[in-house]
């Protein structure tokens, strides 16, 4: 077990190096660019249909850009999917020195009672002296899970998935239903010249936990897992505190031509906060841009790296790192919402960007990303990495805030494809 340990540690800090390398590579400020090539968006479409003229006042400029997506799925487990997306932005200081903030709003209902109310936010105030980054979520809701790791080769896709959920359970998958209410929130001081130091608290509470084939008497990798980590199978938490660094040189938040973005924390669940189990995890999120034009800033090649890795300590089952656990739920097109899970997790992706029609109303992107995940047995967090891939369309909603509707069709490993909806770029 030690030299497990060893290597695992060994593996990290040599992960982290390469890291930090890919990170600074370019540490200055990222100019922010204009288009030479005059834009038009949905607004600009419906205004010359209804011959409306266009609002060209500093306030029309200023007012919070808004977009709305409907939402609409199917899984036998969970029924009949109806819900909505809300995506919006709005500068709270002068752009030349204030990153423009974001905020996501999100309901879901089905046939048989699944609600999820989900809101999301990224403020920076003025000067961006402060940052406020927050996600709560209050839901019956569920998963189809897999098991733990990346080597379950074992399981075939029987069907299409749609968003999140598969339209047809394979035998192998594993239903599970719960309630949860998720309180996170952080906030960071600006130290420095696009650096950025932050704390914060995170609640996770999970309750009436429902593994429908432990119902029927089955062995389930949820049971077995809590068992073995002496978890309540029906009830958990995992609070704690939040230390964190910021650095952030990206040239726009919702769809960034250039730039970097990588915040990096330390979460320290603890008893005494009422979480079931006191344990470390190390997390980050690294996002970096590069325009390949600068007549067309929009052709851009962009890279993610997003992980999470446990340092001590044990996670309840549903609180594991998985596919699309991310903050805004993007991660792993090509697989359903946990389809990948364990207690360390890394995921990367890259994809290029570009404009399909002259005045950048359409645009296209084309991505490839891997995944990889350890068990809480043998299997390490690089043993096993599974692929999928895509490519996908962009329609310019609102110009001014770059908010975008976003139509991918992905393929992954396993038999597994689907098609994903969202607002604004993926990352």
């Amino acid at each position: 077990m030690y030299q497990i340990m060893k290597r695992k540690r060994c593996s990290i800090a040599m992960h982290l190096l390469l890291l930090a390398c890919f990170l600074f590579g370019d540490v200055h400020a990222q100019e922010k660019r204009t288009d030479t090539v005059a834009q038009k968006d949905v607004t600009d479409i419906l205004k010359k249909i209804f011959k409306k003229k266009p609002d060209t006042s500093q306030a029309a400029k200023t007012t919070p850009g808004i977009a709305i997506l409907p939402t609409l799925s199917y899984n036998p487990s969970f029924g009949f999917m109806i819900g909505a997306k809300i995506a919006g932005g709005k500068q709270f200081g002068r752009p030349e020195d204030t990153d423009y903030s974001i905020f996501g709003l999100e309901g879901v209902y089905t046939t048989k009672g699944i609600i999820n109310i989900q809101a999301r936010h990224n403020i920076f105030i003025a000067n961006n002296k402060l940052n406020w980054q927050g996600n709560w979520q209050i839901a019956k809701y569920g998963i189809i899970d897999y098991g733990l790791g990346t080597n379950t080769s074992s399981y075939k896709g029987r069907g299409f998935s749609i968003n999140e959920f598969p339209v047809v359970n394979a035998d192998s998958a594993f239903p599970i239903q719960y309630k949860c209410i998720r309180l996170w929130e952080k906030v960071y001081t600006n130290i420095g010249t696009d650096m950025f130091v932050g704390a914060g608290l995170s609640f996770d509470f999970f309750n009436d936990i429902r593994d429908e084939k432990r119902l029927e008497g089955k062995s389930t990798p949820h049971h077995r897992y809590s068992r073995r980590n002496d978890y309540d199978s029906v009830k958990y938490a995992a609070n704690g505190l939040l230390v964190a660094f910021q650095y952030n040189t990206r040239e726009h938040p919702v769809r960034s031509y250039g730039g970097v973005y990588f915040d990096f924390f330390f979460r320290f669940n603890q008893t005494w906060l009422g979480s079931t189990k006191n344990s470390i995890q190390m997390q980050w999120d690294l996002r970096k841009y590069w325009s390949l034009s600068k007549r067309n800033p929009e052709h851009v090649i962009a890279f993610w790296h997003w992980a999470s890795f446990l340092l001590g300590g044990s996670l309840p089952y549903l609180q594991l790192p998985a596919t699309a656990t991310d903050t805004y739920a993007r991660s792993g097109r090509g697989f359903t919402l946990s389809r990948f899970k364990g207690p360390s997790y890394a995921y990367f992706e890259t994809e290029y960007r570009f404009p399909i029609t002259r005045n950048k109303l359409i645009s296209g992107v084309g991505f490839l990303n891997v995944q990889t995940a350890s068990d809480d047995l043998r299997q390490g967090v690089f043993s096993y990495w599974v692929p999928a891939g895509g490519a996908g369309l962009r329609i310019l909603f609102q110009k001014q805030s770059r908010t975008t509707l976003c139509i991918d069709i992905a393929k992954g490993r396993f038999g597994s494809s689907g098609i994903f909806f969202g607002l604004n770029e993926a990352f």
